[in-house]
């Protein structure tokens, strides 16, 4: 596929790994609360995990409690594990607290940059290919991992929730970054690895959504729309031009 005049990243889960795999994550974190939570089996510790995410499953089910807690994902963590853990019959606001921020803290701690990104979004831009970064979140969350991860010299645009008032999927998102790299949506990509916000909304717009799918997931089964493309390694963008 010929390259577009512009490309607009996705951030988390696309450029850096940062909230994939979150079943794993959880149950490995509440291992080491095993004994404040009297979780002493595997099933113990289970149970504990599939409240934590039924009740965050919940909160970001709906857009606008989700718009809000984008913007403040450790306090949105606290409040899930508080539930949860009351649900469950614990009685212990500080113990729910310490293991949400625990828990934002490893994953703080293990972000990784995807090992072909620096290479992918450096050739594209060498190509003449016009890029913006385009991120949910907190201004404050999303530049640090910016600044940790040497990206931001490598955008013409960034745009982010906090700074600019709204998130994806509004397609006012869309627009003001296409705005800002001065091209029109017809001659545009989306790539990210949520399939709403940079296939669904996207595509709405005349743009080309292309799936990020680097886990091997496969479509979900829910899908209304049909990626443009579907790719597992952001090097797959330059390598099909």
């Amino acid at each position: 596929m010929a390259l577009p005049r512009a490309i607009l990243f996705d951030l988390d889960d696309t450029l850096i790994r940062a909230y994939a795999q979150p079943e794993e994550a959880w149950r490995r974190l509440l291992g080491t609360f095993a004994a404040p939570l009297e979780a002493h089996d595997a099933p113990a510790i289970e149970k504990v995990r599939v409240a934590v995410m039924d009740e965050a499953r919940t909160l970001w089910t709906d857009q606008a409690t989700a718009a809000k807690w984008r913007l403040d994902i450790p306090g949105a963590r606290r409040l899930t594990t508080r539930r949860a853990l009351s649900r469950l019959g614990y009685d212990d606001e500080a113990l729910a607290d310490r293991i949400a921020d625990a828990f934002t803290e490893m994953r703080r701690l293990e972000y990784r940059l995807y090992p072909d990104a620096h290479a992918t979004v450096d050739a594209l831009r060498q190509a003449g290919v016009r890029l913006a970064l385009v991120t949910n979140g907190s201004s404050e969350i999303q530049r640090a991992k910016i600044a940790r991860f040497d990206l931001e010299h490598r955008f013409h645009h960034i745009q982010i929730e906090g700074e600019f008032g709204q998130g994806k999927p509004e397609l006012a998102v869309y627009r003001h970054a296409l705005e800002k790299l001065g091209c029109e949506a017809c001659d545009a990509w989306m790539v990210g690895d949520n399939y709403e916000w940079e296939v669904v909304a996207p595509q709405k717009l005349g743009m080309c959504g292309i799936w990020y799918d680097p886990l091997d997931m496969g479509v979900p089964e829910t899908a209304t729309a049909k990626p443009t493309h579907v790719i597992k390694r952001l090097g797959e963008l330059i390598e099909s031009s």
